[in-house]
């Protein structure tokens, strides 16, 4: 399943393993891949993306929940 998967991903098989284990992250075009692949919607797959890469910039930052409730107001006057 995994050679497969990759295949489909074209991608090699150590990096599924490590996007598999957390190890990696994986770029936008491979998480809607892996929606039609996997035959899930891709919007849900894509929020959770885009939320993990949020989370990265923001680790450990001690005003991260002040500066996103920022980021709120800003985005919504977009």
């Amino acid at each position: 399943m995994l050679r497969q998967l990759a295949a489909a991903l074209e991608v090699d098989t150590a990096l599924v393993s490590k996007l598999e284990r957390g190890e990696r992250k994986a770029q936008r075009e491979q998480v809607s891949k892996l929606a039609t692949i996997l035959h899930v919607p891709e919007e849900p797959l894509l929020i959770v993306w885009l939320s993990d890469k949020v989370l990265d910039a923001l680790d450990e930052e001690p005003l991260a929940l002040k500066a996103l409730r920022i980021t709120e107001k800003r985005i919504k006057h977009i």
